[in-house]
C-alpha cells in the first residue's frame, strides 16, 4: 500500500508536539478525526506509532524511525509541489543559497550568460535550515558548510578556508599576527552547534558580532566571512591549527534538473572566491 502523505503530516504533528489536541488545533481538523487517521496510519504501517497512557503520549520505536524519515518526505513532497506550480506558471527559475561569507556573485553571473532565459536569485541560508530549505524546494542548489545532514542530499566538496579567531578589539590577543588554538583555552565560546557545557548557542553571524563586541564570548569564522564583515571594536586573528571550514554544493538527492546541474558545473568552474 503507498504511503498517504496526508496521513504522515498529521502523525509528524502529533509526533513533534507529542499531544492530540494541540497537533489537531494546529492542523484545523477535529480530535477524533486526526485519531482514527493516526490508527489509519498504524494499520498501513503494521505497527504502533504512539504509546498512549496517563503520562500522556510518546512515541515507539518505529515512530521515532517514522518521524526521522517523515521531515525528510514531506520537505521533498512540499519542494515538488513548488516546483510543479512555478512550471505551471511557465517560469523557468532558479534559487541559490548560500551561507554567511560564500560569495556566489561569479558562479551566478556565469550560470545566467549561459541560460539567460532563467530568472537565478541568491537566498542567505543558516545553520540550521540549510538542510531544511533544499529539501523543500525553497532553494535549489546551496553553497553550505559543514557539519550538514547528508540524509537527503546531494553533496560536491567546492573548496576549504582557514578559520580565524573573532575577538573584541581590547582581547589580551588582539594584537597577535597569528596564534593557535591552545591560545585559546579557558575562553568563554560561542558555537551554531554541537556546544559543550558552558558554551553559548547562537544562530547568525550578526548575534556573533553583538557577543563578541560585548566582550561576552569569541568565537572562530571562516576567513572569508571575516573579509566581509568588518566592525571596529572586531578583530580577526588567523588560527594556525584550527580545522579548515569546508564549502560544499548540495542539492535534493534524485533531483534530475538539467538547471541544478548547469549551475554545479559553473560553481566548480569558477573555483574558490577570489581565485583566478
Amino acid at each position: 500500500m503507498d504511503l498517504d502523505l496526508r496521513k504522515v503530516r498529521y502523525f509528524a504533528a502529533v509526533a513533534e508536539l507529542l499531544h492530540f489536541g494541540r497537533a489537531a488545533e494546529q492542523l484545523h481538523i477535529a480530535q477524533p478525526v486526526l485519531s482514527r487517521q493516526i490508527r489509519a496510519l498504524e494499520k498501513d504501517l503494521g505497527a504502533e506509532l504512539f504509546v498512549r497512557d496517563s503520562h500522556g503520549v510518546t512515541l515507539t520505536d518505529a515512530g521515532r524511525q517514522l518521524l526521522e524519515d517523515a521531515r525528510q518526505l514531506l520537505a521533498l513532497a512540499d519542494g515538488t509541489r513548488r516546483r510543479v506550480a512555478q512550471a505551471a506558471h511557465g517560469r523557468r527559475r532558479l534559487v541559490v543559497g548560500f551561507r554567511a561569507g560564500v560569495v556566489v556573485t561569479r558562479a551566478l553571473r556565469a550560470f545566467t550568460a549561459a541560460h539567460p532565459d532563467v530568472e537565478a536569485n541568491a537566498r542567505r541560508v543558516e545553520w540550521d535550515d540549510q538542510e531544511q530549505l533544499i529539501l523543500d524546494g525553497t532553494v535549489d542548489i546551496a553553497y553550505v558548510r559543514l557539519p550538514i545532514r547528508e540524509e537527503g542530499l546531494e553533496l560536491r566538496p567546492l573548496y576549504s578556508e582557514p578559520r580565524v579567531a573573532m575577538l573584541p578589539d581590547r582581547h589580551r590577543l588582539a594584537g597577535k599576527q597569528e596564534i593557535s588554538l591552545s591560545d585559546l583555552d579557558g575562553e568563554q565560546w560561542l558555537r551554531y552547534n554541537d556546544p559543550r557545557p558552558g558554551d553559548l548557542p547562537l544562530r547568525t553571524i550578526e548575534e556573533k558580532f553583538e557577543c563578541v563586541a560585548a566582550g561576552t564570548a569569541i568565537t572562530m569564522v571562516p576567513r572569508s566571512a571575516a573579509e566581509q564583515y568588518s566592525r571596529p571594536d572586531i578583530v580577526y586573528v588567523p588560527v594556525v591549527d584550527a580545522e579548515p571550514d569546508r564549502v560544499l554544493l548540495a542539492w535534493a538527492a534524485g533531483r534530475r534538473s538539467p538547471l541544478v546541474a548547469a549551475f554545479a558545473e559553473a560553481a566548480a568552474g569558477v573555483g574558490a572566491p577570489g581565485s583566478d
